[in-house]
């Protein structure tokens, strides 16, 4: 199912649900008094971004260093390999979601609601910003205590009154701290309003790293060489590019020109460096196209090289990435690999990797465009944020890393 399909759903759907949600719970909770327990199995709601499975770890460690139970994670079926990079959540407590179409959605949440019950959930943390579906889906979730984001006096979507911990959202910091706010919520043992008066310091945020065996590495450098005739890892560093950006905001995409200008600067700076284009095995005819513009060698395709949960062994062996504004610049931050993002309608302030990074921001007026209050959606068909950002700048900012490959 396409995002505008779902976001359509969800509002002309999920409006009249959670109203008449609200009213049922209020009337239930008049006649039965609510009772709140200690966390203990607790369930994370995420589905639709998988660049957020990484930044809600930081969170994640630190509410099951705090309770004495399990964590539980939701997620749709497309994104579930994103949660296994680090293995914060074992397998068999991840519940999937088919994403797929109308039916399948309906079909594969009442089963949810049973997986819960089965699994004794007693509190649910929702971390989308202000999805209807997932407010719905933690109200009938059972469980004693749930927590979200709560738009109070703001004019951000209506998601109906479910929640027993409600915490403002802040959109002047970083999304990881907003996830800590969360558990904060949750493990607090007063009650605040809104959640959660405290400064939450930027090493709370700190991302756990990957453990990646030689093996591993071994075996992706067997398939560069494979790819590339004569490769040598002492000779020929690895220079990553990723083009690619996700259907949700697809006024991201920087244009392939600009990647293939700043690729041919790169080949020409070091000419032993080989760039690999990546990207999932469907987008291999668009790194083609980029590949053939380019018309060297030295730069491959190499979208759907590797399986993804590779990519951190891959990542490990190679010098530096490119990207847009996506999953595989929150997927590298569980690597020590540098990263140079580009950024248009977010901001790296509240979506900047976690690892070593550069992010490329032009910081226009009208950037960011999108935000919780409009449900990621921008009126914007003329992205001019990120056109504005020009090869020339984006290759000064990443040759650094260029020159310290010739130290």
């Amino acid at each position: 199912m396409n995002v505008n399909t779902m976001r359509n759903i969800d509002h002309y759907a999920g409006i009249p649900l959670a109203f008449t949600g609200t009213l049922i719970k209020k009337t239930y909770d008049f006649f039965v008094e609510p009772k709140q327990k200690k966390p203990r199995n607790v369930l994370l709601i995420e589905l639709s971004e998988m660049g957020s499975a990484i930044l809600v770890d930081p969170a994640m460690r630190k509410l099951k260093a705090n309770i004495e139970g399990e964590l539980f994670f939701v997620i749709f079926s497309k994104n579930k390999v994103s949660l296994q990079l680090l293995e914060t959540v074992p397998e068999k407590n991840i519940f999937t979601i088919d994403e797929s179409g109308i039916v399948e959605i309906a079909q594969t949440s009442l089963e949810f609601l049973k997986w819960c019950r089965e699994k004794e959930i007693d509190s649910v943390i929702d971390l989308e910003l202000f999805s209807r579906f997932t407010a719905l889906l933690t109200a009938a979730s059972g469980a004693s205590n749930r927590v979200g984001f709560h738009a109070f006096h703001n004019e951000g979507l209506y998601r109906g009154d479910f929640l027993t911990h409600k915490v403002a959202y802040n959109p002047h910091q970083h999304i990881a701290k907003n996830f800590i706010a969360l558990v904060d919520a949750l493990l607090s043992e007063k009650q605040e309003l809104p959640f959660t008066k405290r400064i939450i310091p930027d090493e709370e945020i700190q991302i756990a790293k990957a453990v990646i065996s030689d093996e591993e590495k071994e075996s992706v450098i067997a398939i560069i060489t494979d790819m590339y005739e004569g490769f040598d890892r002492e000779k020929n560093p690895v220079i990553l590019v990723n083009s690619n950006a996700s259907d949700l905001l697809p006024q991201r995409r920087w244009d392939r020109e600009n990647y293939g200008e700043v690729i041919k600067k790169i080949l020409a700076y070091n000419k032993d460096a080989i760039v690999l284009l990546t990207g999932a095995p469907s987008e291999k005819d668009g790194a083609q196209l980029l590949a053939d513009y380019i018309g060297d060698k030295r730069c491959i395709n190499f979208a759907g090289g590797v399986k993804f949960l590779q990519l951190p062994a891959l990542y490990s062996v190679s010098a530096f990435m490119l990207t847009n504004d996506s999953g595989p610049a929150h997927f590298a931050s569980i690597t020590n690999m540098h990263t140079f993002v580009i950024f248009g309608p977010e901001t790296p302030a509240l979506y900047g990797s976690l690892g070593p990074s550069t992010p490329i921001f032009a910081g226009m007026a009208c950037s960011p465009c999108v935000s919780a209050s409009n449900h990621r959606k921008t009126p914007c068909s003329d992205n001019q944020c990120i056109k504005i950002i020009t090869p020339d700048l984006v290759f000064n900012t990443l040759k650094f890393k260029l020159d310290e490959l010739s130290k």
